[in-house]
């Protein structure tokens, strides 16, 4: 059958029957962990090559660095005003239907293990210590250790260096093209796993959280859900709208990607695919490498909403008092923590402790009533975040006129073909 050979209904089947092997055996179903966590793994490896080698490619065409400011400017903007009302929008969820009253939830003795190495990751985070971080030791160490921001900026300034020293019929260009090519190559042999990935990931997570936890937590994940649904409609929608589209088009060109994402609970997994849809559905080649790599660390509209929402909810569940001055001192901070870092599962609850550890008047403790449903918040997380950082590159695309809708209409039509082959 045709159908089974496509990846994403692979990947559907894995989901299931990891569903299935959680349900009914969850002693086996959380072996299963390694499956999910080695997959990621792999695909992480590629992600630092790939934004090094895509800006470097983009912005070799830019020698008006002009256009490059205003892009990174544009860029920015957007990314903040974005985010921010990602915040506003989480606040106003928790005040309005107020998921953690009533629950009375009485505060652990003793730190869990997961709420311990959480707080020991957010307890150097500080404003100076965040813009420090992103200058890396060696330009060989931020690659080594994969940091998205520090790639990011190195990715630039080679950017800015090649397209101003290069000559027509450049080697080194010819070179970064062909490297583009062999990443990808390799990207298309690991994705084959994708399935196996997907099973092992979600047969850990219904094993782990249980019944009982889904139950205590539902409203939480039901009203973010809901909340994020709602965000997308309201305000990505009319953005498609100004860049002469429309959101439906956008899923639809993204549905092999959200099914990854549901399955991994993982941005980063849809990353390098997400570089090559977007140029193929008619974003300039320059500005989906410079601005998509930004997005995944300055562009994260589920990590917004979701934090302010569970800032929110742990005060109301331990009964803090949480007044609407100390909830726009936690709205500042969340403007910094709620940045970077955050496209692997669990990244937010990491920042999520941050803006705790930062702001001290909500208990640290609160953290444990979040990790038991930690993985289904984190998937849709990814989700809204995949979704908005593509939604983000289109709508400045077509503000720099670096958008052809033509090529998005015949996507839709005739399918993306990834190249090399092998994404689907």
């Amino acid at each position: 059958m045709s159908i089974l050979k496509r990846l994403y209904v692979q990947v559907l089947l894995g989901i299931v029957a990891g569903i299935a092997l959680g349900v009914l055996d969850p002693a086996l179903g959380a072996k299963m962990r390694p499956l999910g966590d080695g997959f990621i793994a792999l695909l992480r490896i590629f992600l630092a090559p790939i934004i090094f080698l895509t800006i470097m490619h983009g912005m070799a065409g830019i020698s008006d660095l002009r256009k490059l400011g205003r892009l990174g400017t544009k860029a920015l903007i957007y990314f903040e005003v974005v985010t921010t009302l990602g915040i506003a929008f989480g606040c106003l969820l928790g005040n309005w239907f107020k998921p953690g009253v009533g629950l009375h939830a009485v505060q652990p003795a003793a730190a869990s293990a997961a709420e311990t190495a959480a707080t020991a990751a957010a307890s150097h985070f500080t404003a100076v210590n965040f813009i420090l971080s992103i200058i890396p030791t060696t330009m060989v160490d931020a690659f080594a250790k994969g940091d998205i921001l520090q790639v990011l900026l190195i990715s630039i300034l080679a950017g800015v260096a090649l397209s101003l020293t290069m000559k027509p019929g450049s080697a080194i260009l010819k070179l970064v093209g062909e490297a583009q090519d062999v990443v990808f190559m390799m990207l298309s042999f690991v994705m084959r796993l994708a399935p196996i990935g997907a099973f092992g990931a979600i047969a850990s997570a219904v094993a782990m959280n249980g019944s009982g936890t889904l139950l205590y937590l539902g409203k939480l994940v039901g009203l973010y859900y809901i909340g994020c649904v709602v965000f997308m409609v309201a305000l990505l929608a009319p953005v498609c709208a100004y860049a002469g589209t429309s959101l439906l088009r956008v899923l639809r060109l993204l549905k092999d990607e959200m099914v990854l994402v549901l399955g991994t609970a993982s941005g980063e997994v849809v990353f390098p695919r997400l570089v090559q849809k977007l140029k193929a559905a008619g974003c300039d080649e320059a500005v989906v490498g410079f601005v998509l790599p930004a997005a995944y660390s300055f562009n994260l509209n589920g990590t917004a909403i979701y934090m302010s929402l569970a800032v929110i909810f742990i005060a109301q569940a331990t009964d803090t008092p949480f007044n609407l001055t100390q909830q726009m001192a936690v709205f500042a901070v969340l403007m910094l923590t709620s940045k970077g870092g955050t496209t692997v599962a669990g990244g937010a609850f990491v920042k999520l402790a941050a803006t705790l550890q930062s702001v001290r008047t909500l208990p640290l403790n609160g953290l444990t009533f979040l990790f038991g449903v930690d993985r289904l918040m984190a998937t849709m997380i990814a989700m809204t975040n995949v979704i908005g950082n593509a939604v983000a590159v289109i709508a400045i695309a077509k503000s720099e006129n670096a958008f052809d809708k033509t090529k998005l209409d015949l996507a839709l039509v005739e399918g993306v073909r990834l190249s090399p082959p092998g994404g689907h």
